[in-house]
């Protein structure tokens, strides 16, 4: 989980447009995936900070830490981070991509791209990542995490995740023969996901990577925007009152959430990637911004 606009109907603004810094190519390249993958990754960002423009500050990162690879260079990544305007309720919006190569042949890559709420909201996250270890073989997370126990909260679940029908692009997904459910070794990746979360993993060996690229346009695609679009309306522009108590809870769980993230996830994959004084680099300047205020 790398963590690592209202409306689909138009192309998103062109990529010179002055929301992606010159120091954000390297980023916006996705260069080790294919064109319907790419495509989809630059619509999906483009998208977000299109619609938030004028919340998020320009990225501040180190260059050693916007791309980075390892000291062999079998591993390479790009970093991106965005934090929001206080009065905004985003917190930051963070995007990657990481290109390993395996030792048997062929390569390993994920893209990803999250957006963190502050605890001015109760309303949930967004994840979206890709993983490929093959030409035919695909895992795909998005999904829109609570912030809040829906047990606890049954309102919440309502909100959030019944009246906006986000459990029919899962079933849509689920239609394909290719797609099979997903289940992270991690449980606690496992624990945090929604109800609605789509977590699949996608094999073409028949069909191969021709029938994965078809899959991804007309399937993961428009899936993923509309899931975006669901997420961008109801959930970051929702006017939700927070009181100091909900805060306090929100600013707790959102905390645990976070290092967790990072104890888990990155933790773990990022020292036998890139080395522990790259991995130990980069992921200093993550929890900065996963420190929850």
């Amino acid at each position: 989980m790398f963590i690592l606009s209202s409306s689909f109907c138009y192309r998103p603004l062109s990529l010179s447009c002055s929301l992606m810094d010159s120091n954000n190519n390297k980023f916006m390249e996705f260069p080790f995936v294919s064109s319907p993958h790419k495509s989809l990754m630059v619509d999906l960002v483009s998208t977000l900070e299109n619609r938030f423009h004028s919340h998020l500050l320009p990225s501040t990162l180190p260059n050693d830490v916007r791309h980075y690879q390892s000291q062999t260079g079998s591993a390479q990544a790009s970093l991106h981070i965005r934090a929001a305007h206080p009065h905004s309720p985003i917190d930051f919006v963070l995007g990657s991509w990481v290109h390993s190569e395996l030792p048997t042949g062929g390569s390993f890559d994920i893209t990803s791209l999250s957006a963190y709420l502050n605890t001015s909201t109760d309303a949930p996250n967004f994840v979206f990542e890709i993983i490929r270890s093959s030409p035919t073989t695909l895992i795909l997370i998005l999904d829109l995490p609570p912030r809040k126990d829906p047990v606890l909260w049954p309102n919440y679940l309502q909100t959030f995740y019944d009246d906006t029908q986000l459990d029919a692009h899962r079933q849509a997904l689920h239609t394909l023969p290719e797609v099979q459910p997903y289940f992270s070794s991690s449980l606690f990746i496992r624990a945090v996901s929604s109800p609605t979360g789509i977590l699949v993993r996608i094999q073409t060996e028949n069909g191969g990577q021709e029938r994965m690229e078809e899959i991804i346009a007309k399937h993961l695609d428009p899936v993923s925007k509309q899931v975006l679009e669901i997420w961008l309306d109801k959930c970051a522009s929702a006017n939700r009152e927070v009181g100091d108590e909900e805060r306090e809870y929100l600013r707790k769980r959102d905390g645990v959430i976070r290092n967790k993230t990072i104890e888990v996830d990155l933790g773990s994959s990022f020292p036998r990637l890139f080395g522990p004084e790259v991995a130990n680099r980069v992921l200093d300047v993550i929890k900065d911004y996963f420190t929850v205020s």
